[in-house]
């Protein structure tokens, strides 16, 4: 194993993927996980189309889907999937709660950025009149689209596909497809700063708070990479590259995928520098909130990241500055 400080990118620019290969493979890892939980005793989402789309990208990702017994009697294998299982529901609860928030404050727009494999326009229950846009890259959108057609899916909002690099002019190919800008959004970031270079992350930022109506809303899941990043979770993540890689024949890794370079934003600090009141919440505080709290003897094979809330002019609560 090489050593973690020692990471070189993959990643170029305009560089792109089909749903196995680079970034796209780490949105099937994503909804497997979601399939697990959903196949739980005692699920804390439910995503009846993960193992669905998991499943049709090959006999590999369906077993990463169908269970944790590919880990076999690693022990402290299974014990840190499961931790990463655990994460993968609790953020997903908290930004389905988010939609709901949203749309219970009249909201009927809502556009999800590197939507990847997420499956919420149709699995959630959107009201009448809700179009729901998703925005990634062409071939991912695609396999998507025809895996849920060819089961007969049908999406619960008006469901609107943006086939386009968040790194080229995406508000246009947005707005081509029928958004409005007058009208309040509901913005999901989940999963996708670290795969933007920090200043593609502002502009990303610049663009979204350009597009947003008064009262709009922003979900966000900030991460703690690079320099931040502790030595030893890093080493956790590797060793969990590992297993998948040895176990399943599935390549992975994460830290070569994703851009960490110091110099970026805080997510918060920026949102509410540019008029957005922040709420935000880790998700340590948010696992253990919700009855996943991470065991003490795997703190160091945690992700550390921030779940954060916003609204565009909201008042600002002094007293309210981190969700409950």
């Amino acid at each position: 194993m090489s050593d973690v400080s020692d990471v070189t990118s993959v990643r170029s620019e305009g560089d792109s993927w089909d749903i196995t290969e680079s970034v796209g493979a780490t949105a099937l890892s994503v909804a497997a996980a979601r399939a697990v939980e959903t196949a739980s005793e005692s699920p804390l989402i439910r995503d009846q189309f993960a193992y669905l789309l998991v499943s049709t990208a090959g006999q590999p990702w369906e077993r990463l889907a169908s269970s944790l017994d590919w880990i076999g009697d690693d022990e402290h294998g299974r014990r840190a999937h499961r931790l990463a299982v655990d994460y993968q529901a609790v953020r997903t609860h908290f930004f389905d709660s988010y939609f709901a928030d949203a749309v219970a404050g009249g909201i009927r727009q809502a556009v999800i950025l590197a939507a990847g494999l997420d499956s919420r326009a149709f699995r959630l229950d959107w009201p009448a009149g809700t179009t729901v846009y998703e925005i990634d890259q062409p071939q991912v959108v695609a396999y998507k689209t025809k895996t849920l057609e060819a089961a007969g899916a049908a999406p619960t909002a008006q469901r609107r596909t943006v086939q386009v690099d968040l790194r080229d002019d995406w508000a246009a190919a947005l707005t081509a497809a029928g958004f409005d800008a007058g009208q309040p959004t509901a913005w999901l970031a989940e999963g996708l700063l670290p795969y933007l270079p920090a200043e593609a992350q502002d502009r990303l930022f610049e663009i979204l708070t350009g597009l947003s109506a008064p009262g709009s809303r922003v979900a966000v899941e900030a991460f703690s990479l690079g320099a931040a990043d502790a030595e030893a979770r890093r080493v956790a993540r590797r060793a969990r590259f590992d297993r998948m890689r040895q176990r399943l024949g599935l390549d992975i890794n994460v830290e070569t995928l994703t851009y960490q370079e110091g110099g970026r934003a805080d997510a918060a600090d920026w949102l509410t520098e540019h008029g957005w009141h922040v709420e935000a919440i880790s998700n340590a505080d948010e696992m253990a909130r919700l009855g996943r709290e991470i065991p003490a003897d795997l703190t160091h094979e945690a992700l550390t990241t921030t779940l954060l809330r916003a609204e565009l002019g909201g008042e600002h609560n002094d007293n309210d500055e981190e969700l409950r």
